[in-house]
């Protein structure tokens, strides 16, 4: 053999199980046909969240003058903005992939395929490995419909040298959203077509509603109930046919969700079993074969970076340091980095109604304009929730919408993971004036 384990794939889990398996004297090659660093470094939570700080700069400077700050006519350029961005991606492929040589883990560049289940091909070459790990990730999906081919998908935006002045986006998830607040921050007429009743589905419902309404309030143009069946290109941009609806812009961005990236892998020739978007994996992250495993988005349980990151972890611990953990599913902070920022751990309301019934559950909330906006007397109110089982004044679920939400639900994770009771919170001194304060606060 040529390798003790072989990895397919370096992103976020990729990386982690890579590194963490040649720490404990493995060794360890890892295949990658781009750059290093996977969604989350190069298309996705990165590139994106530093979009989200540009696009916030038009509201800080309209209220800029309600602090005594003089800012005439203020203006954008997309272009320094995305260059900017595109130059700290390189940045950070750099960093990773130094990072790898300094671990000792080999980079092969390439696509892998394989050939059995202990062979794979890149390019010319045949590497041979005791142990392998699938780490493809994801991509984003087109829509099934005629012209499904034509527009935009999130990878397409971070590419963008311009803007266009109106742009349809097609979805409700975090992605279609957040896109929204970034496109309409920079001075884009943002559209966002929805097939249901409500965005973020799949969040605390209070929650999405209050994000709902700061977007609203920042201007984006929210149209639920509407079916897209169609796309095509006119003289002056593109349609999005909805039925018998048609909404015209510059161009249509599809952001209804990523899968997993299986094409051209040669599943079959190792014998793994898999549905069309997914590798199934048991506790430990193996396939139906027992030397092969696959950790992160191309398992399709928490398509989230860090946990990605600890189960290339945990895996690597296991096969080569005898560690045996399992990773912890049920429960994982998530962020939406919309304006307003949401961000969540625990059970929402309607999951913990479901699970122990209405009768135990019990929920606190506060719903403020935070200090900051008093004098602009403008922007979202912050909502601040508490989900509490009755039966044991444990908190299920802490959730948050508001400015630096992420920051302060990252703490929050902490208590309710341990365990934390009402009573823990209230027991704790607030810090005033803050935000945060109200989860201590409310009665």
């Amino acid at each position: 053999m040529d390798v003790d384990l072989l990895v397919i794939g370096a992103g976020s889990g990729g990386l982690a199980a890579s590194k963490r398996a040649a720490k404990h004297g493995a060794k360890v090659a890892i295949i990658e046909g781009d750059r290093v660093g996977g969604t989350c470094v190069i298309r996705g939570c990165v590139p994106k969240k530093l979009l989200v700080y540009g696009s916030e700069y038009r509201e800080l400077l309209a209220e800029a003058a309600s602090f005594g700050w003089s800012v005439p006519h203020p203006s954008c350029d997309p272009a320094v903005l995305f260059n900017n961005v595109r130059q700290e991606v390189m940045r950070l492929n750099g960093i990773h992939r130094t990072s790898l040589e300094n671990h000792g883990v080999e980079l092969v560049e390439g696509w892998g395929r394989f050939l059995d289940a202990h062979t794979v091909q890149v390019g010319e070459r045949q590497i041979t490995a005791k142990q392998m790990v699938i780490a493809v990730g994801g991509r984003p999906q087109r829509l099934a419909i005629p012209g499904g081919e034509l527009g935009w998908v999130s990878d397409d935006l971070f590419e963008q040298k311009q803007l266009p002045g109106a742009i349809t986006i097609v979805g409700a998830g975090y992605i279609a959203c957040e896109f929204a607040c970034i496109l309409q921050g920079l001075g884009v007429q943002v559209t966002q077509v929805i097939r249901g009743d409500r965005i973020l589905k799949g969040f605390d419902r209070e929650l999405a509603l209050a994000v709902q309404e700061g977007m609203q309030e920042l201007g984006v143009s929210l149209r639920f109930g509407l079916q897209p069946t169609a796309i095509s290109t006119t003289a002056t941009g593109m349609d999005l046919v909805c039925g018998d609806t048609c909404i015209h812009g510059d161009v249509v961005l599809q952001a209804t969700g990523r899968l997993a990236w299986l094409e051209g892998l040669g599943l079959e020739q190792a014998g793994i079993q898999h549905e069309p978007h997914r590798i199934p994996v048991d506790a430990m992250h193996r396939t139906n074969v027992p030397h092969i495993y696959a950790v992160g988005d191309v398992t399709d349980r928490v398509n989230l970076t860090p946990v990605a990151i600890d189960e290339g972890r945990a895996l690597a611990d296991a096969l080569f340091a005898g560690l045996q953990r399992e990773v912890n599913h049920d429960l994982v902070a998530t962020a939406v980095f919309t304006q307003p920022e949401l961000a969540s751990v625990g059970l929402g309301e309607e999951e913990a109604v479901q699970r122990y019934g209405a009768d135990r559950v019990r929920v606190h909330r506060a719903r403020f304009r935070n200090l900051r906006q008093s004098l602009p007397k403008s922007g979202p109110r912050c909502l601040l929730k508490l989900v509490v089982d009755q039966a044991n004044d444990r908190v299920l679920g802490c959730h948050m919408v508001g400015s630096h939400a992420g920051e302060i639900i990252q703490m929050g994770a902490i208590a309710v993971g341990m365990g934390a009771t009402k009573a823990d919170f209230d027991r704790t001194m607030a810090l005033h004036p803050s935000i945060s304060e109200e989860f201590v606060t409310m009665g």
